[in-house]
């Protein structure tokens, strides 16, 4: 089997769709960071994602272990701030993430729009 009759056959299996990524939590995150790349305060993505102090810190932890962002903790009017920031290499992994959800938009658009039948089915139909 060819290197591209490998790749064609494996169309819809969307490795790039990583775990690390893919929770709804993270996602929020990594895109509130990504259009703020001078960073966040924590209180501000807390708010922006509808996500707890708690359940935020954990993602934070995450994401941060991964080096995909980078906690500064620091002092601004004699009170305790924490920033966030998207990293190079959180930016460019995000970005690649992003082009493989933005194939499983298209190839979903596309097979609605056609009336295939599924392989392997016999030609059966199937109901909607």
């Amino acid at each position: 089997m060819s290197d591209s009759s490998f790749k064609r056959g494996r169309r819809f299996a969307y490795i790039g769709l990583d775990r690390l990524f893919h929770e709804h939590a993270r996602l929020s995150v990594l895109s509130c960071l990504l259009a703020h790349r001078k960073g966040l305060p924590f209180g501000t993505i807390k708010d922006l994602c509808a996500l707890t102090d708690g359940n935020l810190s954990r993602h934070l932890e995450v994401l941060e272990s991964a080096g995909l962002i980078r906690i500064i903790k620091g002092v601004e009017a004699n009170r305790p701030l924490t920033l966030c920031r998207i990293t190079a290499v959180g930016r460019q992994r995000f970005l690649a993430y992003l082009a493989v959800l933005e194939q499983v938009l298209r190839d979903a658009e596309q097979a609605s729009e056609r009336d295939e039948r599924l392989p392997g089915a016999g030609g059966v139909e199937l109901a909607d």
